[in-house]
């Protein structure tokens, strides 16, 4: 948790002193992630008498917190917010838990009375309250769960609800706990004396009645105890791990008047394990009974067997019993006809089955169990990973990735963990290739002796139509949904629902899919499936590719990463994967796959060879240009999307000066196309061309008709990219509120559906970082200020130091704009102290920075010799703006003057330069600062000059 109220405030790598600051950080994360107002907060926190000036108070309350517990505290205009998932702030994580049923885990959060550092506040009250009768619900549910499982330790539990019964003498769910553990261990006489005490406190007290649980409780002490020899289940050698959510459900549903209840699952999944963890803690006064039908000849003469009678139903009239016919697939029907049989004549018993599909009939509650989830995946790892060989640490990483390879399956899970015995760790990763051979123990049934025996089982129930279908379901990657299923393999709609009962195939969403371990145990040389499967998507990817050139680029998006894996698949496998790879480009490009573009163009043409099939020229030209090939005359002239973004990223042979021509010419030649988006298209690669070789001026002229006409196509993407290059060009001019507000525009940057900025270009931490910095020159520091922290906290997840360091440079302009040059000169140091192979522009703008706030000489020469033959004009710009400002005002007007001809602007908006300017013009007049800044413009190695201007200061 990185954030603790449920006792002492904790705040995970800080430590926070004085009460009125814990008090404000115990109150935001009542709502994490909320937006608390600067009123409510100074109400709460101030409750009796406010300060003189309430909201510099509050200001100065969260400046303090954010010194002490950095990246926690987020601003927003109408007050502050703790900037924390809810699910790394324990109390929330303590609700969650509590409603799932994770008592245990639940109550583990708890170190002390909750909101402790906010107790005398008013504002603690109702949450502490609430918080503490979770905590008492979840102690129940607790304590219900040991009690069915304590077994020998039934005596410490009596000694802890004797405690909590004092504790609470009115809370009846722990007096009918008392009762029972006090049956349980022989000591009826006391278990009705609690009774009679609760309902007499009950009376006095409420005038109340003893509810259904303490009657229920009472019933129980009054009957005799069930014979120690009732019920057959085997005690277990393992611990059992994980599913304490099924347990509990499982316990519930028998519990609560559910009379069968079926679990289904792949071989492997668990069913056995989990069944009888669940049936041992069901109260079952005539026991609990397993029937074994794995091996048996029939399933009433296994009942039978079992019950040592030949009439099952009289043995079991009146008993109250809970049978479990574990295994039942192989003999469903029959099971299914004794189950039903038993069930209607015996009214008071319970049946809990096992089955690789259900038993169908009237009145079963089906219960899936499906592979673990990760944690609980690599818990059991673990565990038999330690018993197979003590002293064995396997990596949280390495285990995780195994388990994710085993799917999850805990049977495939204990098998590899226990070839630890005899092998490394990185041998078995090696292994997991052929999973199927991986081998149990002696004892282990033949059935679940390997992963393959397992399968078989299942495989051997099969009709042939559905051997043959699932079979045919190996082709697909990542599910299929049952139109592709329909069109590639046939089968039908009651074939592959058949399937998913037996516990083959599973259902997710719209999509049919299967665990890899039985896609390999099936798979099989298909190629006419093949082929029409490379068909299918490639007609798919054809149907799709318009769409997203409209407003329906969202829904479309959806689709194409839902098939993401078949579209790879069909690639490899297409006989014309030109015809697939032309409409691929663009979705590509839009999700800023670029790697997957070389990757797949490349083999791509290692395929189909260097010269291209009649009709393909287009899409051969597309593939052969990420390798910075020269574009093709069918490129040249084609108006595909993927041709005008090539454009766009100078994928041509050549100078700056014939990537300009080219997209010039294009751009002249699509004005007039009768399709708007190509026409937009157009505009927007002229215009981002123009502004990265140095036509600055015109940029935001071809821009902004661009974005307008993305807006009337309904294409988000294209708004987003628009708006991003005009934010460069604002950001170019120095008016930040400008690009601030086109980095912001609402529908396009974090667009539901589309990622925005963010998540197409940049990444999440570099989009951050570019809105802090943007915000810092805009004068929005607390704005600033929580656009930095995220980008921080991302950049420290990423583990590489360079994005650390841009934003430990963005945080020291912000520190230096907001009056503390100490901060800034220490966070710009530890920069500099990551020692990144950065980019020569970053590296040069840190010095500059650096000059800002130590001594200027040696990082103003070193930021100037990075510039030394560096393309980038905004970057120079920037440097001898900067440079500028350490300079005499003929030297610094010069300089200016060169980086107003590199950002092609008249006039900047930029309050640092425009300042600068101002006190040049004062000394040096207007006449002699015009000349100046003349003087500066035609320098062709404006960098050389500022050097020797540096030389002389």
């Amino acid at each position: 948790m990185r954030v603790g109220i449920l006792g002492p405030l904790q705040v995970a790598g800080a430590r926070v002193g004085g009460a009125r600051v814990r008090a404000l950080l115990v109150r935001l994360a009542l709502d994490p992630g909320r937006v608390v107002p600067a009123d409510r907060l100074i109400d709460d926190l101030w409750p009796d008498e406010p300060p003189a000036h309430p909201a510099a108070a509050l200001q100065s309350l969260v400046s303090r917190a954010r010194r002490e517990a950095p990246g926690v505290i987020g601003s927003h205009p109408a007050g502050y917010l703790l900037d924390v998932p809810p699910g790394e702030v324990d109390a929330w994580a303590f609700e969650q838990l509590v409603r799932d049923g994770e008592a245990h885990r639940a109550l583990a959060l708890w170190r002390g009375p909750a909101l402790a550092d906010a107790a005398d506040l008013p504002f603690a009250a109702g949450p502490a309250v609430r918080l503490e009768e979770l905590r008492l619900t979840a102690l129940a549910t607790r304590i219900a769960h040991d009690l069915s499982t304590a077994g020998p330790a039934l005596e410490g539990l009596v000694a802890e609800l004797e405690g909590l019964a004092a504790a609470h003498p009115l809370r009846e769910p722990f007096h009918a706990l008392l009762m029972r553990a006090l049956s349980a261990v022989g000591r009826r006489g006391e278990a009705l004396a609690v009774f009679e005490r609760i309902r007499a406190a009950l009376d006095d007290e409420l005038g109340a009645d003893p509810g259904p649980e303490l009657r229920e409780a009472h019933l129980e002490a009054l009957r005799e105890p069930p014979a120690a020899s009732r019920g057959n289940l085997p005690a277990q050698v393992t611990s059992f791990v994980g599913r304490d959510g099924d347990v509990a459900r499982l316990r519930a549903l028998l519990g609560g008047g559910t009379r069968l209840v079926t679990l289904t699952g792949a071989g492997g999944a668990g069913k056995t394990r989990l069944a009888l963890e669940a049936a041992g803690g069901v109260v079952a006064p005539g026991g609990v009974w397993l029937v074994e039908l794995a091996s048996a000849d029939g399933v009433r003469a296994a009942v039978e067997s079992v019950l040592r009678t030949s009439d099952p139903a009289a043995a079991l009239r009146g008993a109250g019993a809970l049978i479990v016919l574990d295994n039942c697939e192989h003999v469903v029907e029959e099971a299914a006809r004794v189950a039903g049989r038993l069930l209607a004549e015996v009214a008071d018993l319970r049946i809990l089955a096992t089955s690789r599909e259900p038993l169908d009939i009237p009145g079963e509650t089906v219960h899936p169990v499906p592979p673990l989830p990760e944690a609980q995946a690599v818990e059991l790892f673990a565990a038999r990973a330690a018993a197979a060989r003590p002293g064995l640490r396997v990596e949280p990483e390495r285990a995780a990735w195994i388990c994710r390879e085993l799917d999850g399956i805990p049977l495939a899970i204990e098998l590899a963990a226990a070839r630890l015995r005899t092998m490394p760790v990185p041998l078995l990763v090696e292994q997991l290739g052929d999973r199927l051979a991986l081998r149990g123990g002696r004892t282990a049934e033949p059935r679940h002796r390997t992963l393959r025996a397992v399968i078989d089982w299942s495989w051997n129930l099969l009709s042939d139509a559905e051997r043959e279908l699932l079979r045919g379901l190996t082709v697909f990657s990542g599910g299929a949904t049952y139109d592709a299923i329909a069109r590639v393999c046939g089968g039908g709609l009651d074939l592959l629902s058949s399937l998913v009962d037996k516990s083959l195939v599973a259902v997710s969403g719209d999509r049919y899919t299967m665990l890899e371990t039985i896609r390999q145990y099936a798979a099989a040389d298909l190629p006419e499936l093949r082929r029409a499967h490379a068909l299918h998507y490639t007609e798919l990817a054809e149907r799709a590719e318009p769409h997203l050139r409209t407003g329906a680029q969202f829904a479309w998006l959806a689709v194409l990463d839902a098939e993401h894996g078949n579209l790879e698949a069909a690639l490899r496998h297409a006989e014309d994967p030109l015809r697939l790879i032309l409409p691929l480009l663009w979705p590509w490009i839009m999700r800023a796959r670029l790697r997957e573009i070389r990757e797949q163009a490349a083999a791509v043409l290692a395929r189909v060879g260097d010269v291209p099939p009649p009709g393909r020229e287009l899409a051969h030209g597309l593939c052969r240009m990420p390798a910075g090939e020269p574009a093709s005359e069918a490129v040249r002239g084609s108006d595909h999307p993927a041709a005008l973004n090539f454009w766009a990223m100078g994928a041509v042979l050549g100078t700056p000066d014939d990537v300009v021509a080219l997209t010039e010419r294009g751009a002249e030649r699509l004005r007039d196309h009768p399709d708007p988006w190509v026409r937009s298209a157009a505009l927007l690669v002229a215009g981002l061309v123009r502004f990265e070789y140095g036509a600055v001026a015109g940029a935001e002229d071809l821009l902004e008709p661009a974005l307008e006409g993305f807006r009337g196509t309904g294409d988000r993407w294209g708004q987003w990219a628009a708006s991003y290059w005009l934010s460069l060009a604002a950001e170019n001019r120095g008016d930040f509120a400008a690009a601030v507000a086109l980095t912001e525009t609402p529908g396009v940057a974090g667009s539901p559906g589309l990622p925005g900025l963010e998540e197409v270009a940049l990444g999440p931490m570099s989009y951050l970082l570019r809105l802090g910095q943007l915000k810092c020159r805009a004068g929005d520091l607390a704005g600033a200020a929580g656009a930095l922290a995220r980008a921080q906290e991302a950049a420290e997840r990423s583990r590489d130091p360079e994005p650390l360091a841009r934003v430990l440079h963005a945080r020291a302009e912000l520190a230096r704009r907001g009056g503390d040059p100490a901060e800034a000169r220490r966070l710009l140091e530890a920069a500099l102290a990551l020692d990144v192979e950065a980019s020569p522009q970053f590296r040069a703008l840190l010095q500059v920075e650096l000059a800002r706030v130590a001594e200027p000489g040696r990082p103003l020469r070193v930021a100037l010799e990075l510039m030394a033959g560096c393309s980038d004009r905004t970057v120079r710009a920037t440097v001898l703006e900067g440079v500028a400002g350490h300079l005499e005002p003929a030297p610094a007007a010069e300089l200016l003057g060169a980086a107003r001809a590199l950002r092609g602007i008249a006039e900047p908006a930029d309050p640092y330069v425009t300042a600068l300017a101002a006190r040049c013009r004062e000394v040096l007049g207007a006449a002699g600062f015009e000349a100046a800044m003349e003087r500066g413009a035609a320098r062709p190695d404006p960098e050389r000059h500022a050097l020797g201007s540096l030389a002389y200061r």
